[in-house]
């Protein structure tokens, strides 16, 4: 999986994701289960959820492992009208970690990983080295907060495929492949960029192959149990209702 260029054109194909939706459960979440000075994100991307915490006044440290994706959300920090000093004072800190062995110098009060960032481990040891390392990380009472596709929602992507945006400045042809024994799915992105060259319209076009694999919501439970977490619950699509087979989004909360 490539990040490179794709970082760059990453907030302009995701501007209709629902980060307002994400930053209202885990302020929902926090209320019910303790409010967090210091906070970590798994897998941060561009900063669209780290930023607007740090400047509600949170000590963020924003995790991933693409450093193009690092290097993006650093530019979109400094160029908020609280930025530079945020960052100055430390409020924000950019780590380029894997998540399956993250580490921070002191435990923090809260871990969040949204955007489905757990649906890109492929394989079980790493959801449990995750788990594992997350919990180690977490202050007594901590919480844990993360989404992740339903295993439905990866069937549907692969019957519904393909998938087309055409916007001026970018544009994209997105078609999948299904691997049904692992609930597993192969995404593959053909974008076309627009770039001005000689006061011309030009297109750059790029290939991204990204990969994510569903689990077992039960199983999921059971190896958050394992890690240590003593208080685990399970809801559905950004709201506080219990999880079924119709949810799309299954949204963990786990309490060390």
């Amino acid at each position: 999986m490539s990040y490179r260029k794709f970082a760059y054109v990453y907030d302009e194909l995701m501007e209709d994701m629902p980060y307002p939706d994400w930053i209202r459960f885990a302020r929902t979440a926090w209320e019910r289960h303790g409010m967090p000075k210091s906070v970590a994100e798994l897998g941060c991307g561009t900063g669209s959820i780290t930023i607007p915490l740090v400047n509600s006044g949170f000590e963020v440290t924003g995790i991933d492992l693409s450093a193009d994706m690092l290097s993006v959300a650093r530019s979109k920090m400094e160029a908020t009208p609280q930025g530079h000093r945020l960052y100055r004072e430390g409020s924000v800190r950019w780590v380029q970690q894997d998540m399956r062995d993250w580490r921070v110098p002191e435990p923090v009060d809260s871990v969040i990983s949204f955007c489905d960032c757990v649906n890109y481990l492929l394989e079980k040891e790493d959801v449990v080295r995750t788990f594992q390392r997350t919990y180690e990380m977490l202050k007594p009472e901590g919480t844990f907060l993360f989404d992740v596709h339903h295993p439905n929602t990866l069937i549907r992507y692969e019957e519904e495929q393909p998938f087309v945006l055409d916007e001026r400045s970018v544009s994209y042809i997105w078609t999948c492949d299904m691997d049904q024994d692992r609930c597993e799915i192969e995404h593959h992105l053909s974008i076309f960029s627009r770039v001005a060259e000689s006061g011309k319209d030009m297109y750059q076009r790029f290939e991204e192959v990204h990969v994510q694999r569903a689990y077992d919501p039960d199983w999921m439970k059971l190896e958050l149990t394992k890690a240590g977490f003593r208080d685990v619950r399970v809801y559905a699509d950004f709201e506080w209702k219990e999880a079924g087979e119709g949810a799309q989004r299954l949204f963990y909360v786990a309490v060390k």
